[in-house]
């Protein structure tokens, strides 16, 4: 990573606890081309974004897929970026579209950037990306142009 800059490398993890852990010894750099985010499928596991919050790290960022119930009132304060899909696959549980807004709400109130990858399902292709209407691709404010 380190010898690629050109390149941004996202590092996802559901042990954000084991990364910060890592990190945290001597000899690890903070990279500006590695991103670090954590894996939150519902309210049960947002703790996963306080760890995350207190992991070193030029960018964070939180993946909210597959989303399988709401994630409350999670703090994504400190958090660049936000995605969020639903699960596919011929087991696909479903995600209530109210869960999807409630994150996009939270982006808005901690200015994170939201991209809604897909809503899932046993043919994610037949129930496409549109959230409203329109499709959310936003970046963290640092790469968006």
């Amino acid at each position: 990573m380190k010898d690629t800059p050109h390149h941004d490398y996202q590092l996802l993890t559901k042990r954000p606890e084991r990364m910060r852990e890592l990190l945290s010894k001597p000899g690890f750099d903070i990279l500006p081309n590695a991103w670090l985010g954590t894996s939150v499928e519902s309210a049960e596991v947002a703790y996963r974004i306080e760890e995350l919050r207190h992991t070193r790290a030029a960018v964070r960022f939180v993946s909210f897929e597959p989303l399988i119930g709401p994630v409350g009132e999670a703090n994504l304060d400190g958090i660049a970026w936000a995605i969020v899909g639903g699960e596919s696959g011929p087991a696909a549980r479903p995600m209530a579209e109210e869960w999807v807004w409630q994150i996009e709400r939270l982006c808005r109130r901690h200015d994170t950037a939201f991209f809604f990858k897909q809503w899932g399902g046993v043919n994610k292709k037949a129930t496409g990306r549109l959230l409203g209407g329109q499709t959310y691709d936003e970046m963290p404010a640092y790469i968006a142009g």
